[in-house]
């Protein structure tokens, strides 16, 4: 289970590491992209500690669903409800031509609630 969790933990740490990669370095930003990979980093960590919890996480890209799922673990998850909520905007609709409109200040605070949800998900874990 431990090699699992890791697992997951790692597909995590990838997607954040990616996403401020292509933010730092790469112009013109692939903002889309950035904060898409932010939900996708936040997504995983959250079915990180599912797992841990040795529950089976449902097979959705829905952050809110996943921290209620979560927070019946553990009521602390409340604590990034707000950061879920912006993460899940980014789930789907900016890999699609003209669905959202997002800026650097988008990118930026995607990144922060991404780090935020790994920092509290890994500590939970660990």
């Amino acid at each position: 289970m431990d090699d699992l969790i890791n697992e997951w933990i790692k597909f995590s740490d990838t997607d954040l590491a990616t996403a401020k990669h292509l933010y730092e370095n790469m112009r013109p930003q692939p903002l889309e992209i950035i904060c898409y990979l932010c939900q996708q980093s936040a997504e995983k960590v959250l079915k990180a500690f599912l797992i841990h919890s040795v529950i089976k996480p449902d097979k959705t890209h829905d952050l809110e669903s996943l921290r209620n799922g979560c927070e019946k673990i553990d009521n602390s998850f409340s604590e990034i409800g707000d950061e879920c909520d912006r993460l899940n905007l980014y789930s789907s609709q900016p890999r699609y031509p003209f669905e959202i409109e997002i800026k650097d200040s988008d990118a930026s605070l995607a990144l922060q609630d991404s780090e935020k949800i790994s920092e509290f998900v890994k500590g939970k874990i660990s």
